[in-house]
């Protein structure tokens, strides 16, 4: 193991320079030289890349987002980008790739690994919908950022006596809505897992107001419903003064959490510990508190499940 690359793929995740940094560094102390190739896969069709050292990533450790860049990149999601890029890092000398993305990230680590690319995958993302891990690097930021945000509009439904749907990233996990719900105290969690009735949510909310409760406020993940259909019914069936607030991209910036730096760290440096043992085409990943792995291909097959004890917590907590 001479010569690795390390790409970021997808959305933006905080705590991903924390993992490049882990990751060049581990290496660099190994004896191995880092390719950093810029814009993710794109980057790498495009021969898009420097090389990294120990100083090449100081500095970056607190900082949101990736210094290294993302972007989309259609090309590479048919056979022959795939291949195109094959060739690529044969041509480039690269002993091994490490993809930090999400799950579209992750499947294309695993189809450049069928192509006989040696790929270890760190899970970077803010929707924390992958599996076969408990946490992705991103995830505990993005609930904190939202966290910030629904005290600073609790001020403000209290003053008005409003209610606030707040809409959180989330197409198919509900995870950001559920975390976020529970550690900002919201009266109700509306997530894509698991269905809901609106008159059921109009009396709950007149019911609270009534009984003297001066705010009201509504997790609702992405995917679940659209914000401004669900905002309009529910105003029109309580009667209520209903607000909608969509946070949007904040939610993907920002400083990286401790957790999150750490967790990066943790994986950064484990994937490179994994290339020295001679293991490849893994995901990287945590269990409690121990950083594990799982076969690349089983990885992206494992579709992350909602914790149904901690939604059955957020009911009881809203009462």
């Amino acid at each position: 193991m001479k010569t690795i690359g390390v790409l970021t793929s997808g959305g933006d995740a905080p705590g991903m320079n924390a993992a490049i940094r882990a990751v060049v560094r581990s290496a660099n102390y190994h004896g191995i030289e880092v390719y950093g190739i810029k814009r993710g896969f794109r980057g790498l069709l495009e021969k898009n890349y420097e090389v990294l050292d120990s100083r090449s990533v100081s500095d970056i450790l607190q900082k949101g987002g990736t210094f290294l860049k993302t972007a989309r990149c259609p090309e590479f999601n048919t056979p022959e980008g795939v291949i195109k890029a094959r060739d690529i890092i044969n041509d480039l000398g690269l002993d091994a790739l490490v993809v930090i993305g999400g799950d579209g990230s992750i499947r294309g680590g695993a189809e450049l690994a069928k192509q006989g690319i040696k790929v270890i995958a760190l899970p970077g993302s803010i929707d924390n919908d992958m599996g076969y891990t408990d946490y992705t690097i991103g995830f505990d930021t993005a609930i904190t950022t939202v966290m910030h945000a629904v005290s600073n509009l609790r001020d403000t439904s209290s003053s008005h006596g409003r209610v606030f749907v707040v809409q959180v990233m989330g197409r198919e996990c509900g995870d950001i809505a559920l975390h976020a719900g529970i550690i900002c105290g919201a009266e109700e969690v509306i997530v894509p897992e698991v269905p809901f009735d609106l008159k059921e949510l109009s009396a709950n909310m007149k019911r609270s107001m009534a009984r003297g409760k001066d705010h009201y406020i509504i997790l609702l993940a992405e995917g679940a419903a659209d914000p401004f259909e669900f905002t309009e019914e529910l105003k029109e069936l309580s009667g209520l003064n209903t607000r909608l607030n969509i946070i949007g991209y904040l939610q993907r910036g920002g400083s990286p959490s401790s957790f999150d730096r750490m967790l990066a760290t943790r994986m950064g440096v484990y994937a490179i510990d994994l290339l020295m043992e001679g293991v490849e085409n893994v995901a990287v990943g945590i269990k409690g508190n121990d950083i594990v792995h799982e076969e690349l291909y089983k990885a992206v097959e494992v579709r992350d499940s909602l914790d149904r004890d901690l939604y059955e917590i957020a009911k009881i907590l809203a009462v």
